[in-house]
């Protein structure tokens, strides 16, 4: 974004107030998830080609592997879970990974991940109850 509209690269007070990778590293589940379902919709629809749709989710299958192997390397300068998801899958499967956000805003993004992490937090503290 930064090399897009500004001349300048944010301060680095500007960058610690702005990188949230910390706290919502949490959501790469729910980034993940929603972004492979929103990936199949616009192959559904004939948004995207089947070829770029299947790059995507094997890119993000890829990913998810990696991270639940502990080889992703999260990259603090990209400020958040959705960045980091997004370089890495652009740089495992290129210019295709630039379709994935056709129809959906980065807010659209945030908030879905968001809710489907809440309701998985949900479901399992009513599991612990339900054991309790």
């Amino acid at each position: 974004m930064w090399g897009g509209r500004f001349e300048e690269s944010p301060t680095s007070a500007m960058q610690k107030i702005n990188m949230s990778l910390d706290v919502d590293k949490r959501l790469w589940r729910q980034d993940i998830r929603a972004s492979t379902i929103h990936c199949e919709m616009l192959m559904q629809q004939g948004i995207i080609s089947e070829t770029d749709g299947q790059a995507i989710i094997g890119g993000l299958s890829q990913i998810q592997k990696d991270i639940e192997e502990a080889r992703f390397v999260f990259k603090p300068e990209l400020e958040d879970i959705h960045m980091n998801i997004e370089n890495a899958l652009s740089d495992l499967i290129g210019d295709a990974a630039g379709r994935l956000h056709t129809a959906r805003s980065r807010n659209d993004q945030v908030v879905t991940d968001f809710r489907l992490w809440l309701r998985d937090a949900i479901d399992v503290v009513i599991q612990k109850i339900e054991n309790f």
